[in-house]
Parts: structure tokens; C-alpha cells; sequence
């Protein structure tokens, strides 16, 4: 799950790390009365949307009065962003962060990741502070200092002297950096969180250590320890057809192609899209449908499946252990049905009741295809949709 800038950094601050002071506004006016309440000579006006890049796209706008406060806040609020993150469709602003500027003297990146090899959160500090931390890793791998901790022990004295001194920190800084850099690993471990990143962390000319910007990401799968977490939740930001598919326990992820996938299982899922990627075809999601789908689920998925107007062909690939063939003919008829199907449709089954399933959906009277294996039912799907382009 993913939060905005502003719901990061209110964390930041219940875990002792400064940041800087600012207002949420939702309108041009209450913009520019957060513009009177900082009472200070230099204002950022900032987008709050689940995306990176905002201020190349122009979403990030320095202010020094109350009429440019408010054509910035004018110029932002209901823009849709475009950045790398958000794809070509962008992302609509429906709140800015109205914070204090800062006099910054250098800046810093400082972020916290799980390293799935060593099984313990990594934090990372780099001396570019500012850029993307993959373009420094390509470009300046040698100004990225990483330190492994235990999540138990949290980081040690000796990590922050490595850290800051790896990343040539003014040592009358390192105080700071001796309270700052435990502090975000203990948020990370106590909030259960995916990645907690400050870029930039910065250094002030009045010498202080500041979170200017914040990324804070959670694991979903542990948000059931942390229900106050939940409220942070902004469904705007997420794609309707992932909420939707959280209603039902689906796995589901929206990409960028036209052939829906339907499946059961993580790594069956994977294979699934390589497959159809080999043949030529392009995936339009990642959707488990899990181990012990019902006929209602597998209902929900399908329905889910086609709402997306991407999609040009569905294929449903399923072996069933735990999950009985039979039981996801009954589900795929019973919404292709609700839904008058009017795309190419192949199902590869396999495993328990197969037979069963075959027959059922043979018999449905729907313009089903059936395939023998993936390759088959991945060469028959990927024809069907280029031949429906033609």
C-alpha cells in the first residue's frame, strides 16, 4: 500500500524524524490561507500523488506571495500529471502540500529496502541526493553506501558511522545522522513497511538534517497488525479494477496489454505471461486467482478481467490441485454469460476434474477454445487478438 508525501512524513514525525512543517490543501483557496498560516517569505506548493518525478512534470512550485500561491496552487490542482511512474495516461492531482521552504546547503538520498538474498531490510545512503537512486546505481555505484540490519536489533552505532562517513557527511553532523538513521529503521520494521525512502534528505545552511521529501510504502500482506494504517489508504490513487479484485482476495495487477490472464497461482502467473510474451502477444494483468477459488470468485475475476477495455482476448490457464477444473468452467460460463463475451476466449485446464471441466465448457454452447497445453492455448490466444487487429 502506498501513501502521499504529507501522510509520510506525519509518520516520520511520530518516530522522532524531522521534516519539514506544511498544510494540506485540497482547493485554491485553503492553498493560500496554509500560504498565511506558515508565516514564512518562501512556500513550496507541492502535488500529492503516488508517482515520483512530480516536480520535473510540474508539480513542484516555489512561491514567495500569496498571488503566486495561488496561481500555483490554480495551475496544479486538477492537472493530471504525467511522470515515469504514472504511464502516458497520468495521474489527476486532487491535493497539494503547502510546506515551508528550505535553505538547503547539500542534499542526500537515504532509503530503506528489503534485500530478499540476505533476508534483512538494507539501508541505503548515497552523497546524490535528488536523482533517481537506479540512475546512481548505474551510473555512480561507488557513492552508495549499504548497510544490512537486523530487524530485531535495529541499526547499530557502528552502521551510522559507516553510513555518513561513507558518504563523506560533515562529522558535526553525525549527532544527528546517530538519531535520524535508527529512528526510519525502527519505523520500517515496527510499521511493516516495503520501501521507506528520503530523497532528498537534506542538510539545511542552519546545519539541521531534514526529510524534504518521503516515500513510504507497506506490505499489504501485514496491514491486518496495523489498522490505523488503513485509514491512510486513498482509493483514488489506485487503479478500480485492483480495488475491486481486493474485494474478492484477488491478486491483481493492471499492465500495459491487450491479452487478460486469469490464473492460479504466483508462479503458474508468471509462466503464463512469458509465454504469451513469447508468442508475440502482450499480457493485460497479473491475476491469481489463489488455490481455493469458489465459483463466485472466479465470476468476479473474469468480470474484473473484462472491464479493462485493453483487453482483446483472455486466457485462462488453471491447474487444478486444490482448485477443481470443474469448479472454474462453472465460473468463467457463468461470466461469460453476465457478460455477453465478445472477445476471443481460450482456457487451458489441467489437473483435478479436468474432464469434467472440458465437458462443461464444450457444452456451454460458448464460443470457447480449448487448449491442449500453454504453448497451445498461448500461440492460439496471441493469433486470435493480432487476427482481430487485421
Amino acid at each position: 500500500m502506498k501513501i502521499h508525501e504529507y501522510q509520510a512524513k506525519q509518520l516520520l514525525a511520530r518516530f522522532g524524524i524531522p521534516t519539514t512543517e506544511g498544510r494540506v490543501a485540497t482547493t485554491v483557496d485553503e492553498a493560500v490561507e496554509a500560504f498565511r498560516a506558515l508565516k514564512t517569505p518562501v512556500v513550496v506548493v507541492k502535488a500529492q500523488i503516488h508517482a515520483g518525478g512530480r516536480g520535473k512534470a510540474g508539480g513542484v512550485k516555489l512561491v514567495r506571495s500569496e498571488e503566486e500561491c495561488r496561481a500555483a496552487a490554480a495551475a496544479i490542482l486538477g492537472k493530471k500529471l504525467v511522470t515515469p511512474q504514472t504511464g502516458p495516461e497520468g495521474q489527476l492531482v486532487r491535493r497539494l502540500w503547502i510546506e515551508k521552504g528550505s535553505e538547503i546547503q547539500k542534499e542526500y538520498y537515504l532509503g530503506i529496502a528489503l534485500d530478499r538474498e540476505l533476508k534483512k531490510p538494507v539501508l541505503m545512503m548515497s552523497s546524490e541526493g535528488g536523482m533517481d537512486i537506479e540512475e546512481v546505481a548505474a551510473q555512480h555505484p561507488e557513492k552508495i553506501v549499504k548497510v544490512a540490519f537486523s530487524p530485531t536489533k535495529g541499526l547499530l552505532a557502528a552502521d551510522v558511522v559507516k553510513l555518513v562517513r561513507g558518504v563523506k557527511m560533515a562529522p558535526g553532523l553525525e549527532p544527528q545522522a546517530a538519531r535520524f538513521l535508527p529512528a526510519l529503521a525502527k519505523m520500517y520494521v515496527d510499521l511493516d513497511c516495503s520501501i521507506a525512502e528520503i530523497n532528498p534528505l537534506v542538510v539545511t545552511k542552519q546545519n539541521q538534517l531534514i526529510a524534504l521529501d518521503a516515500k513510504i510504502n507497506f506490505d499489504s500482506n501485514a496491514l491486518f497488525r496495523h489498522k490505523e494504517l488503513l485509514e491512510l489508504r486513498d482509493l483514488d490513487e489506485e487503479d478500480p479494477k485492483e480495488i475491486e479484485a481486493s474485494k474478492y482476495d484477488l491478486s491483481y495487477i493492471a499492465l500495459d496489454g491487450n491479452i487478460g490472464c486469469m490464473v492460479n497461482g504466483a508462479g503458474l502467473a508468471m509462466a503464463t505471461m512469458d509465454v504469451i510474451q513469447l508468442y508475440g502477444g502482450s499480457p493485460a494483468n497479473f491475476l491469481d486467482v489463489g488455490g481455493g477459488a469458489t465459483a463466485e470468485k472466479v465470476t468476479a475475476a473474469f468480470r474484473i478481467l473484462l472491464s479493462d477495455a485493453q483487453v482483446k482476448g483472455v486466457l485462462v490457464n488453471i491447474f487444478g490441485g486444490i482448485m477443481k477444473c470443474d469448479i472454474i468452467a462453472t465460473g468463467v460460463i457463468a461470466a461469460a454469460r453476465q457478460i455477453d463475451l465478445r472477445v476471443p476466449l481460450v482456457v487451458r485446464l489441467e489437473g483435478t476434474n479436468v474432464e469434467l471441466g472440458r465437458k462443461m465448457l464444450a457444452e456451454s454452447g460458448l464460443p470457447i477454445v480449448s487448449g491442449t497445453d500453454l504453448d497451445d492455448a498461448a500461440q492460439k490466444i496471441t493469433a486470435a487478438v493480432a487476427a482481430r487487429k487485421g
